[in-house]
């Protein structure tokens, strides 16, 4: 979990499966709180999810959601009103070279392009944006965890700690 420029504590996202398709982060619920309150990065699992045979298309945008991810996203932002959308971002880190990362924004930088859907705003900085051309952003939940997919064609290879992956 790292501290994001807003002071936030979100994840980096990591990869899961032998082909590095799936990026996961795991959202818990503050104790008591009742609210989504700490985003923590998930543990890598030992299982492979089968999505190669799965052709995404690319579209104009870098980032496909949803309706899943468009609905937890807006969810997460009522309790943010001071947050316009969520920035997806990338950092050189680990075995492989680079790491996604995901936090709360609170404006649009210069360089970032904008997606646009459904009235969610999510942001992706420069040095994200053609690592993630053709992905899709989707929300999964189930009785164990609740998670944000990115089901990403471009991934060539990822690190055996499940840390980075390249392109």
């Amino acid at each position: 979990v790292h501290g994001g420029p807003t002071g936030l504590a979100l994840p980096c996202l990591r990869p899961l499966g032998a082909y590095g398709q799936l990026w996961r982060t795991r959202l818990r619920g503050v104790e008591g709180g009742g609210g989504v309150g700490v985003m923590a990065s998930s543990m890598v699992r030992a299982t492979v999810r089968a999505v190669s045979k799965r052709k995404i298309q690319a579209t104009r945008a870098a980032l496909t959601l949803t309706p899943s991810a468009v609905n937890k996203i807006k969810q997460l932002l009522k309790d943010k009103p001071d947050h316009v959308g969520v920035k997806v971002g990338v950092r050189t880190r680990g075995c492989n070279g680079l790491s996604y990362t995901l936090e709360y924004t609170k404006s649009k930088g210069n360089s970032d392009e904008e997606v646009v859907q459904d009235g969610v705003r999510v942001f992706i900085e420069k040095k994200a944006q053609l690592t993630l051309l053709g992905t899709e952003m989707d929300y999964i939940e189930n009785k164990l965890s609740s998670e944000f997919v990115f089901n990403n064609p471009n991934i060539k290879g990822t690190c055996g700690c499940g840390e980075s992956f390249n392109i």
